[in-house]
């Protein structure tokens, strides 16, 4: 069985790459005023005109291609601006609002089968491409079909890979290598169909949230004369509101504006207020807010992409003005530990719950920054989605129980002090949050060695051989979509993860075959309440267990400029700023 994949990385991704497809649009200067343009020069906008936003960001942005792209962050960008598919999540203020998906090209959110095995769709009235040409069914089909092809392959997401029911080789690949390939076309067309405006498909396995995965951009209708493979990494070729006005750079970004072929009608989900966008990549986080705050270099129609940092997170948060221009939403990675379950002390169960009593998470969130960087979780299942629970499922608390804790180990029956080798993501501020977590595991009986990897964390410890260094892992995870589905599975579904090459995702090593069957029940429940229920039930069984140990919920802080305003953050796209419903004075 082989599952999506999928890819931790630094706060802005919950997947590894990124990437964007365009096709030349030739916009007449004509269709902006002189006063709604915006001048990008060396990653600096040298204009304040009305109408125009500008959007503050580090990057790099790798791709803006929807078939490689796999970044949150330019995810929650390109799917307000510029690309539009068949399900998304609404804008608003209400969280639970918008992890309600809804159709976007699509007339409504679908609708399937008794199976959840076959899902069908019917594309709205009066949707174009920037061209004029209408979107169809047949571009829904070769987007999709372009993620079975090289580089698309082995860049992007590959969901389309994981649950269309297309024939698969032994090792995992797909019988169908995408446009062209006329042998595996047959499997291909009968996965995914097309009848007028209706697109239908067929899945490998029951989905309650397919409509939710057809958010993504890998998902993304493609138009076949706009395809240029390779050569269309920084491409736009625009159904929405917003349209790339000539080329994307690299190193400073770019200026999208109106899609004069967008018909607002048509479009549920994007207000589109400002006339142009100016995305200014290259502006560390700090610089960002604080150009924003201050106003300065044309800054008051501005608004910053990356989560400020910790110490001025307390500076906006402590001014009511400043409180007022800004939003601290859940970023959805939640931080956690994983045990080593294949070798070493924390075979030993004792072991694992002794460790986890001892985890002092209130010490690691004031690390981390306090209450407006993160708060203490004992749950994978963030507060963003169903099934969230807040209870512990062991009952130490958020500063953990070394009483407890000391005498789970002594149960063990090894000898105190216990040595544990903790291996970590390493950056200033997490070794100061490592040191917090070692001082309650020593005062419990445990003989820390903190294992710091500056450079390539996760290729290392889910590497062979990880195991026999390292008795803990820290990790961090993000949703894909609003549903733990995307979150249990990938983690701790052995039949995904564990191969001889590597560990996957499951860092820790955990295999069980009756959790991988229940992995499969709940899949398979047709009633979204009870399968989130499910879903939470078996996080809690899992923590229980100690196969993983839960750290913190992370959270960002996003600044407006004086001038911009309706700015929101949308939990359902990984917690950033929602472009959808955000103006400019």
């Amino acid at each position: 069985m082989r599952g999506p994949r999928l890819r931790r990385g630094a706060s802005r991704r919950f997947a590894g790459r990124t990437g964007a497809l365009l096709a030349a649009g030739v916009v007449s200067v004509g269709l902006l005023s002189a006063c709604n343009q915006a001048v990008v020069v060396g990653g600096q906008s040298t204009s304040t005109s009305d109408g125009r936003l500008t959007v503050l960001s580090l990057g790099p942005v790798e791709t803006w291609d929807p078939q490689r792209m796999s970044a949150a962050q330019d995810i929650a960008f390109a799917g307000r601006t510029y690309l539009r598919t068949l399900t998304a999540f609404p804008p608003g203020r209400d969280a639970a609002a918008q992890r309600r998906v809804v159709g976007d090209l699509a007339t409504d959110a679908g609708t399937h089968d008794a199976s959840l095995k076959t899902w069908t769709f019917t594309l709205r009235d009066g949707i174009t491409w920037q061209d004029g040409s209408p979107v169809t069914c047949d571009d829904v089909r070769y987007g999709i079909s372009r993620s079975f092809a090289e580089p698309f392959a082995t860049e992007g997401l590959n969901y389309p890979l994981a649950y269309l029911d297309i024939p698969r080789k032994s090792d995992g690949t797909s019988t169908y290598a995408g446009p062209g390939d006329s042998r595996g076309a047959a499997a291909f067309d009968k996965a995914v169909s097309c009848a007028g405006k209706t697109i239908t498909f067929r899945l490998t396995t029951p989905m309650v949230d397919f409509n939710q995965a057809l958010a993504m951009p890998v998902f993304a209708p493609f138009k076949k004369s706009q395809d240029r493979g390779r050569a269309g990494t920084y491409a736009m070729f625009s159904s929405g509101p917003y349209m790339l006005k000539g080329p994307w750079d690299p190193s400073s970004g770019g200026t999208l504006v109106r899609n004069p072929r967008w018909d607002k009608a048509s479009d549920p989900i994007r207000q589109a207020q400002p006339q142009a966008i100016s995305y200014v990549q290259g502006t560390e986080s700090q610089t960002a807010v604080q150009q924003v705050i201050d106003g300065t270099t044309g800054r008051t129609a501005a608004v910053t992409w990356d989560p400020a940092p910790p110490a001025l997170q307390q500076h906006v948060l402590s001014d009511p003005r400043l409180q007022d221009r800004s939003v601290n939403p859940w970023s959805q990675f939640v931080d956690y530990l994983a045990p080593n379950m294949v070798s070493g002390v924390m075979k030993n169960a004792q072991v694992r719950k002794a460790f986890a009593l001892a985890t002092n998470r209130d010490g690691y969130v004031t690390a981390l920054g306090g209450p407006s960087a993160a708060a203490p979780s004992s749950t994978l299942i963030g507060p963003a989605l169903p099934g969230h629970r807040d209870a512990d499922p062991l009952g130490a608390g958020a500063s953990g129980d070394p009483g407890a804790a000391r005498a789970a180990l002594r149960a063990s029956g090894l000898t105190l002090p216990v040595k544990v080798q903790v291996a970590y993501r390493s950056t200033p501020t997490a070794d100061k949050a490592m040191a917090a977590l070692k001082n309650g595991w020593s005062d419990a009986g445990f003989d820390i060695v903190l294992q710091p990897i500056a450079k390539n964390y996760f290729q290392t410890v889910s590497a062979p051989g990880a195991t026999a260094r390292t008795d803990v892992f820290w990790a961090n995870w993000a949703p894909a979509w609003p549903s733990a589905s995307t979150v249990i599975p990938p983690l701790f579904d052995s039949r995904i993860n564990l191969t001889p090459s590597g560990k996957g995702l499951d860092l820790g090593g955990f295999a069980d075959a009756k959790v991988n069957a229940e992995m499969t029940r709940i899949l398979g429940l047709a009633d979204a309440s009870a399968q989130a229920k499910a879903w939470a039930d078996l996080d809690a069984s899992l923590a229980r267990r100690g196969a993983f140990i839960a750290l913190a919920q992370r959270r960002s802080l996003y600044v407006e400029g004086s001038g911009v305003t309706g700015l929101t953050a949308n939990e359902a796209l990984g917690g950033f700023v929602d472009l959808a419903t955000i103006g400019v004075r």
